[in-house]
C-alpha cells in the first residue's frame, strides 16, 4: 500500500471556474446554499446528525436558546438571564444570573458560590422570582408547594426589538393536588440603561372540572414573603456599599422596609454602578408594600399589610371561576445617572 509522502494546500480551488458563467451575486447564493447542507459534527466528531435546538440567533438584539429546564436568553450575542422553568429543588419559575450584554452580574449567581456568596436561602432567592408565602394556607415561597410549569401557552418570539412568551402553571399543594392555575406573559425590551423585564401574572381560582374538579376560591394570605423578589449580586448588597432608594425619597433597607413605593431600586455605587429597579403597576389591586433586607433581597408585596405593620390583617380572595391579574417590572440597568422615575413611566406606558 502507497502511503503519503507529502501534503500541501494549494490556493487554487478544485472546484471548476465559474467566473465567466455566474454573477457575484449568484456565486453569493450558490455558496450560501452548499454552506447550508452541511451536517454539524456531533459531540464525539463524527458526522452523525446533530441534535435539534430551538435556537433564534441574532448578532444583535434578543436571542432565545431553548433548553430542556430552561430559556437561555442572549442579548446582541451575550447571555443576560436563563429563565428556569423546571427545578427539582425551586418550585416555581425564575430568572437566574441576570446580567447587562457586558457581562456584570446584576442577581447574585446561582447557585451561590460558596466564600464569594452568602449561601442563605440559595432555593428562594434565586435570581428574579414571583412567590407567595401562604395562598389558600400553601406555602408558594419556601417550596412547600409549587407552581408548576404545565406548557409554554406562547413560544418565544421576537418582534420589534421585543421577545415575548408566556407559560402556565398549576397551583399543587404539598401532596399534589391542584388548587388553580397560573398564567404568566412575559415581555423583555431593551432600554437606554440596560433591559426591561416585564411580568403579567394572571391567577385562576380554577380551570373547570375537567382539571381541577370542584374548587373553591384561592386566597391570599398576608406574609412579608409576597410578591415579586430580587436578590442582588454580592459586591452591591447594602452590607457591601450597595444603595436602596424608593419612589418615596427614602434611602436604606430600614427606610424603606414596610414603606408603600411604586419602585424601589438597589443599586452598586461608583464607577461601575449597576443595578436592579423592581416596579408596581398602578393597575394592581393596590399599592405595594416593601420587604428589604441590606444582605440583598428585596420584594414588591401588594399582600402582606398586617406583616408590612401598615394596618390590619388582610386576605385578597379570588372567587371560583374568576381571576387575579398582577402586573410587575424589572429593570436590570446601568449607570449613575438613569432617571429612575422617567423608567417606572416607560413601564406604565410599555405594554
Amino acid at each position: 500500500m502507497l502511503g503519503i509522502e507529502e501534503r500541501k494546500s494549494s490556493p487554487v480551488s478544485a472546484m471548476p471556474d465559474t467566473s465567466e458563467h455566474l454573477t457575484p451575486q449568484q456565486v453569493a447564493d450558490l455558496t450560501t446554499f452548499l454552506m447550508s447542507l452541511q451536517t454539524p459534527l456531533a459531540a464525539d466528531g463524527s458526522n452523525a446528525p446533530a441534535v435539534a435546538s430551538n435556537l433564534t440567533s441574532s448578532s444583535s438584539g434578543f436571542a432565545v436558546d431553548e433548553k430542556q429546564d430552561r430559556l437561555r436568553i442572549s442579548l446582541d450575542g451575550r447571555e443576560i438571564v436563563d429563565f428556569v422553568f423546571r427545578d427539582d429543588k425551586i418550585l416555581r419559575p425564575y430568572f437566574a444570573n441576570a446580567r447587562l450584554a457586558d457581562g456584570r452580574q446584576v442577581t447574585r449567581t446561582h447557585p451561590p458560590v460558596k466564600g464569594v456568596d452568602a449561601l442563605d436561602h440559595d432555593t428562594m432567592h434565586p435570581g428574579i422570582w414571583l412567590g407567595f408565602g401562604d395562598i389558600s394556607g400553601h406555602d408558594f415561597w419556601r417550596n412547600r408547594a409549587a407552581m408548576e410549569h404545565v406548557r409554554f401557552v406562547s413560544e418565544p418570539q421576537i418582534a420589534d426589538g421585543r421577545l415575548t412568551f408566556s407559560n402556565e402553571c398549576h397551583l399543587k399543594t404539598g401532596r399534589g393536588q391542584a388548587i388553580g392555575s397560573l398564567t404568566n406573559d412575559f415581555t423583555l425590551m431593551r432600554r437606554p440603561s440596560g433591559w426591561l423585564l416585564v411580568w403579567d401574572a394572571t391567577f385562576h381560582a380554577d380551570q373547570g372540572p375537567l382539571v381541577f374538579g370542584d374548587q373553591g376560591p384561592l386566597v391570599f394570605g398576608d406574609q412579608e414573603e409576597m410578591g415579586l423578589g430580587a436578590r442582588v449580586a454580592t459586591p452591591f448588597t447594602e452590607k457591601n456599599g450597595g444603595v436602596i432608594r424608593s419612589s418615596s425619597g427614602k434611602q436604606t433597607a430600614k427606610a424603606t422596609w414596610g414603606q408603600p413605593a411604586k419602585w424601589c431600586d438597589y443599586s452598586s455605587s461608583g464607577p461601575q454602578c449597576c443595578g436592579i429597579m423592581l416596579m408596581a403597576s398602578e393597575k394592581n389591586f393596590r399599592e405595594s408594600w416593601w420587604h428589604n433586607r441590606d444582605y440583598g433581597v428585596f420584594v414588591a408585596n401588594p399582600f402582606g399589610r398586617e406583616a408590612m405593620k401598615q394596618g390590619a390583617k388582610s386576605s385578597i380572595e379570588i372567587a371560583k371561576g374568576q381571576a387575579l391579574q398582577l402586573r410587575f417590572g424589572a429593570l436590570i440597568h446601568d449607570g449613575q445617572q438613569i432617571d429612575l422615575a422617567g423608567e417606572y413611566k416607560f413601564f406604565l406606558e410599555s405594554l
